[in-house]
């Protein structure tokens, strides 16, 4: 799985979320960092390949856009994650139910005794 590690990096999120509200030239996307033109083209560069990016050329402009298939590769793998953890959080909360009604219950037969 490609697209996971890709966004590990700060920055590479933050293009994913810009791209998320609208399309966008590199040069626009270069304008919202403090960064050089040639590391986002490297940001952009790790994003594609990763799948969660596509870039279309119009005359010299390179139009950035994400790519709803590598978004719904990283969704996927979101909801197996919750659900795994869902189930595991699910069984917890009734062990500590269980746990606080033995207690109460010792508590109760201490103070009837």
């Amino acid at each position: 799985m490609l697209s996971l590690p890709a966004l590990a990096d700060p920055t590479r999120r933050r293009i994913v979320e810009l791209l998320a509200q609208r399309d966008r030239t590199t040069g626009e996307l270069v304008d919202e960092f403090d960064v050089s033109a040639p590391a986002i083209s490297q940001h952009l560069n790790v994003l594609r390949e990763a799948g969660l990016v596509i870039t279309r050329a119009e005359g010299q402009t390179r139009i950035q856009s994400l790519n709803p298939a590598g978004l719904d590769e990283v969704g996927a793998w979101l909801e197996k994650t919750r659900a795994f953890w869902s189930g595991r959080l699910d069984a917890l909360e009734r062990e500590l139910r269980a746990e606080d009604a033995r207690a109460a219950q010792a508590a109760k037969r201490k103070k009837n005794s």
